[in-house]
């Protein structure tokens, strides 16, 4: 697992504590990006959180995005989330 995973884990983990937490380093599907040459990582994550629960999908990102806030202008060039409660986890795993 590369350390910008495991950056991204701590601050996720410390500031959201998530009940699950997914994250794909996605930065290979990139080389040659304009955007990677700059040395910042393409990621996909999955979180569920119950900090989540009556937030819109643009407060939801916006916790994430101040939760990785530095890493957001080094380490990180592309991020795609997906976020939502426990509720809406099991309710999503079911179907």
């Amino acid at each position: 697992m590369s350390s910008r995973v495991e950056m991204i884990r701590k601050r996720l983990e410390d500031t959201l504590a998530p009940e699950h937490l997914h994250i794909e380093d996605q930065s290979a599907l990139h080389a040659g990006h304009p955007g990677a040459r700059g040395g910042g990582g393409h990621f996909a994550i999955v979180i569920v959180s119950d900090q989540f629960k009556d937030k819109s999908m643009i407060q939801r990102h916006r916790m994430v995005y101040k939760a990785l806030n530095d890493e957001m202008q080094t380490e990180i060039h592309a991020l795609s989330i997906k976020s939502l409660t426990s509720a809406e986890y099991l309710s999503e795993q079911q179907s």
